[in-house]
């Protein structure tokens, strides 16, 4: 197999992409002089999930990579990680010494895409507008350290805080923090439907069909001023049923690159074929498989339930069964690569412990074997998600402490099910919205989560979170960081499983595949670009 590597920019342990040559088609993609972009990700208008692309609503890695292409944001992070930088401000900065004010100045003759002229006011209208919304999928709570908006003239935006907030430049970079025009974006309402205007590199025409995005066509904005160099004019993203649909794309040549999702086997397949016309880029992520309870259901309502499936778990043998390389058994919420990590729940539970696991149910009276069904999506995670839970269940049942059962069930009707509270235990999958430990811990575990969990500890919300988020120096925060995660393994609120590679695959007269995903699934389309196939 042919492998070169790639050195990007080193932050919080993260290492380059590799490149392998593999097998493919010889036919390039009949798409005319767009490059388009294969994901298995489904967006999807619902009573239940109205607006998919209003900013002050969209929270998941598949609507997010819709909105970074179209909707610009104060703050952006750069090609392979790092710091924050200036995208739609000139320049941003804490002015004092505690991290409670922030001040961008916007650059210079900002438009939106109609030509409209941005200023200060849009910028405290938009943050304001999706803090006021405030809604139920918990996008607003990356907001929450905002207290007030100011503006001066036309170009400077400050921001008071409520509390300390070093993580608030990551937080500027994220979608719910872009900027909108009043104009579309009505102010205590929700834009509903697929349209979505902005001043990012690209504008949006989708074409949508029984309330579904079939396609996404993105055309670059003549009017964009900010960070990123576009290598093309066009990129479409179109949506598949699942992996082996989007793999058969490629074959074909319908599509040029395929992103999140691909299955293991196709993972493999394409690492092991060489001297074809694709590329398999891998690199070290950020996404983290865990499963999440309702600590106010009655079969999980005790805490020494939650502890005897965390003593049971083999979580080595879940990965080496479904996922092999292309992936790592997660002792923490926050993955191994990022400061402030801890393998609490190694520490706590060691390895698996079928005696132990007894001993904690046995102590807090709790007759077996525990009947629980976990709750897992069919179609937003990849296709291993069901043997992943095939394998939770045998897991646990030959225990002789549980009976348990699965239950699949797409994502259109799992989350809003798992929003109102109607599952016990559930998995779930998490992108980070920026690469910190706080971004592993405030959107689970602090006040308006994004589980709408009932887990309440007053110690994480109310001293080690804002402790933590205090330290500019994040390896300062280590100290708050390793109490939070320990006080997680006690609890069990939350049962880390593992921590995931990215992956892209691209055909290989396409340039820019190394760059196109970042360690955290987050898609850079403007990175793509037309070569010479070899």
């Amino acid at each position: 197999m042919n492998r070169k590597t790639l050195v990007l920019p080193a932050v919080a342990g993260l290492l380059a992409p590799v490149l392998a040559a593999c097998g493919g088609s010889d036919s390039g993609s009949k798409s005319g002089d767009a490059i388009v972009v294969g994901t298995t990700d489904r967006f999807t208008l619902s009573k239940d999930a109205p607006a998919p692309f209003d900013p002050a609503y969209a929270y998941d890695v598949g609507t997010w990579n819709i909105l970074r292409q179209t909707v610009q944001t104060l703050m952006t992070q750069p090609k392979g990680d790092g710091q924050p930088i200036p995208e739609a401000a000139d320049k941003c900065e804490f002015t004092d010494s505690g991290n409670e004010r922030y001040v961008c100045t916007l650059r210079e003759g900002l438009q939106f895409a109609n030509g409209d002229p941005i200023t200060a006011a849009d910028v405290k209208y938009s943050i304001d507008r999706a803090r006021g919304i405030k809604a139920d999928t918990g996008v607003a709570s990356l907001l929450s350290t905002v207290d007030t908006v100011e503006t001066q003239g036309d170009r400077e935006v400050i921001f008071h805080l409520n509390t300390a907030d070093a993580t608030f430049p990551y937080k500027l970079a994220t979608p719910v923090a872009g900027i909108v025009n009043p104009k579309d974006y009505a102010k205590g309402k929700l834009r509903d439907g697929f349209a979505l205007d902005g001043s990012g590199p690209y504008t949006m025409k989708a074409d949508v069909r029984n309330n579904e995005l079939v396609d996404a066509v993105f055309t670059k904005n003549p009017k964009y001023q900010g960070t990123f160099k576009l290598n093309n004019d066009k990129v479409e993203i179109r949506p598949f049923a699942d992996a082996d649909a989007m793999g058969k794309a490629l074959d074909k040549g319908d599509i040029d690159v395929m992103t999140r999702t691909m299955s293991p086997a196709q993972i493999r397949k394409l690492s092991n074929d060489s001297g074809g016309k694709v590329d398999l880029v891998e690199m070290p992520g950020l996404e983290i498989r865990y499963l999440a309870f309702n600590t106010e259901a009655p079969s999980v309502k005790n805490k020494a339930v939650r502890q005897a499936m965390a003593q049971v778990v083999n979580r080595s043998d879940l990965v080496a069964k479904v996922y092999g390389t292309q992936a790592e058994a997660l002792y923490s919420l926050i993955p191994a690569t990022i400061t402030g990590h801890s393998n609490s729940f190694f520490n706590k539970y060691g390895d698996p412990d079928i005696g132990k696991a007894r001993a904690l149910l046995t102590k807090a009276d709790i007759t077996t074997p525990v009947k629980l069904t976990l709750h897992y999506t069919t179609d937003h995670y990849g296709p291993a998600t069901k043997q992943e839970f095939e394998i939770l269940q045998q897991q646990l049942n030959s225990s002789g402490l549980f009976d348990v059962s699965i239950e699949g069930t797409p994502w259109q009707t799992f989350r809003p099910a798992e929003k109102k509270g109607a599952y016990d235990v559930y998995g779930m999958g998490w992108f980070p919205d920026f690469p910190d430990a706080d971004n592993y811990i405030a959107p689970f575990l602090d006040k308006d989560n994004t589980l709408s969990s009932p887990y309440v500890n007053n110690e994480i919300r109310n001293t080690l979170l804002p402790q933590s988020r205090r330290e500019a120096d994040r390896l300062s925060a280590a100290g708050s960081l390793t109490s939070i995660q320990d006080i997680v393994a006690r609890d069990v609120p939350l049962l880390p499983l593992w921590q995931g590679k990215q992956y892209v695959a691209a055909r290989d007269d396409v340039t820019g595949a190394a760059y196109v995903i970042n360690s955290s699934a987050t898609l850079s389309l403007w990175e793509l670009g037309r070569g010479v196939s070899g």
